[in-house]
This record gives C-alpha cells, structure tokens and sequence, in this order.
C-alpha cells in the first residue's frame, strides 16, 4: 500500500490513474487465523461511472465516482474471541458494508474523521499514490469535555504526582521485603 520497492509504486500509479482502485478498507490485526498482522481489502472496479439499474430491476444504481476512492479505517472495530484471534460484530460489519454502498449509491455520503474517507485524485496524487487508509481518514473527532486545558494539565500532574509517591513507598516497601534474603532488584 505503500511501498515504493519492486515497481509497487509504479503498479498503484497506474491503478489510480486508470480509475480502478475504488476501495480500500484496513483491517485490524489478529483477524486471520494464519498471521498477526493487518491486512487491508482492495476493491477494484471496471467503472467508476454513473450506472443505472439493469433492466432485469437486480441491478443496483451508482453514483459517478470518477476519480475518487474510499477509504475505510477498521483497524479498531472488532472484539478478541480468545488472546490471538480477532472477529467483527454484525454491527462492525453493516457499518464498513453501509459506508461502502452509501458512497457508492449516494451523494449523501459523508466522511467520519477517524473512520472513512472519498479521496480525489488530486488528494491521493499528493501523497506520493500512497493506499494506506489511515493516512487519509485522519484522526477520529474527540468530544470537548469542557474543561479547560490548563484546568486539565493541572488536575492530571498533580494525580500523576500522587501515583508516583504511591509508587515509591511500594518500592520501599518492596526493598525492606527483600532485604533479610539479601536480594537486590
């Protein structure tokens, strides 16, 4: 997605300026059975073009897209079934499933901070072609608790000078433990 390497950058150069890249959406780790690590899920197309129903009514309407590709930010959906493996909720699906046809179907479609994006060309152009979906979905929005910040960074140090006396007596007290066995942490 984002490796310059091997003629990589190159193949998604010439993914995104044909207009075949529509989609790409992160997963997070400990998906797969098989490795640890995220994957991400490519959706290509044949046209990005404004498409009506088929005559047969079984065919779904899209939006012109031309020029643009989504890009959807999993990597923080999901729960741990166990300590290695990862599973999405039907929720976590029907939401990346939902961004996914919203903005293909519909103008309505907006992007979440954090979650998803329509990028232009243009916008994929100047990150160098780069793929990666956190580089366009940015960082989620955080509700404003309405405490000022100076308040914030008050409060905060002084509980951080609290936890860290606390934490010296347990380590004096930890030491005088170990000091009739003559170990020395």
């Amino acid at each position: 997605m984002s490796s310059g390497s091997g003629g990589e950058g190159e193949l998604r150069r010439a993914l995104i300026e044909a207009d075949l890249v529509e989609c790409m959406v992160a997963l997070p780790g400990q998906l797969f059975t098989n490795t640890q690590i995220p994957a991400c899920i490519w959706f290509l197309t044949k046209s990005t073009k404004a498409r009506g129903a088929s005559r047969t009514g079984r065919g779904d309407a899209y939006r012109d897209r031309s020029g643009q590709t989504l890009f959807i930010d999993a990597r923080k959906l999901g729960y741990m079934i166990d300590r290695v493996l990862r599973a999405f909720t039907a929720e976590d699906l029907e939401k990346i499933i939902g961004t996914f046809r919203t903005w293909k179907r519909s103008a309505d479609h907006a992007d979440i901070p954090g979650f998803c994006k329509s990028a232009t060309l243009e916008e994929i152009t100047a990150h160098g072609f780069v793929l990666t979906p956190g580089r366009y979905v940015g960082a989620e929005d955080v509700e404003d608790d309405g405490e000022p910040f100076e308040e914030k960074m008050t409060r905060l140090v002084a509980e951080l000078e609290t936890q860290f006396a606390e934490s010296a007596k347990l380590e004096s007290a930890i030491r005088q433990n170990l000091a009739p066995f003559a170990f020395k942490p």
